[in-house]
């Protein structure tokens, strides 16, 4: 049976507020009412929008927002793709976040629909979580990454505060995963990352490595 998380995201009506109200404030949730994660998040996507003719992949990007904001930096034959496995997602994201250096694709992340060694660049941001079965697909992440790429994931980690008891079955139920500490970097070390870097603000954590050459 589908998790409320999954139900949500093939929600016709959801994915139209999905990106204007539930994920700003979900964002600020996460620094608890701070502006910690959002203040990260700005600067991560100045980032990822920096000039250059590289190749991205948005993993399970939604209505496809970040896509957006990370093509438009691009220049030579750069170009963003993003997947995602919702429909209706998808038909948002080709309405309201279509531009020249965009391209959408309906795929599953754990069998994203790329060869290996294909991407400068591979996101997946405020969705991990939410996946079923989600460590094979930081697995996909990097496959598709070419050697000395990079692999950007923000998603939810332990702390103090989500290790209450109670806490984790709650969201369990629910379809939201919290991960261990050392969980997602384990995992892209196994994978064959290299210069992995976490850093936790609030109740989230974001990660960079890059592909070992």
């Amino acid at each position: 049976m589908d998790s409320i998380a999954q139900q949500l995201m093939r929600n016709t009506v959801f994915s139209h507020v999905y990106e204007q109200l539930w994920r700003p404030v979900f964002t600020r949730l996460f620094s608890l009412g701070g502006s910690g994660t959002a203040d990260f998040d700005a600067a991560l996507s100045a980032y990822l929008s920096r000039p250059g003719d590289r190749l991205m992949l948005d993993v399970a990007c939604g209505p496809g927002n970040y896509t957006r904001r990370f093509a438009e930096g691009l220049s030579g034959d750069g170009r963003c793709v993003g997947i995602d496995f919702s429909p209706s997602m998808l038909a948002k994201a080709i309405r309201t976040n279509t531009i020249e250096r965009t391209s959408y694709v309906r795929a599953d992340a754990h069998s994203i629909p790329f060869a290996d060694n294909t991407f400068d660049t591979v996101t997946c941001l405020a969705a991990l979580y939410l996946i079923p079965d989600p460590l094979p697909v930081v697995d996909e992440l990097l496959r598709v990454t070419r050697p000395g790429g990079e692999v950007v994931i923000f998603t939810s980690v332990r702390t103090d505060l989500t290790s209450v008891p109670g806490v984790r079955e709650i969201a369990g139920m629910s379809g939201y995963r919290i991960f261990g500490r050392h969980e997602i970097v384990e995992r892209l070390h196994a994978a064959g990352a290299e210069h992995v870097e976490q850093t936790i603000t609030g109740q989230g954590q974001y990660v960079l490595a890059t592909k070992a050459g």
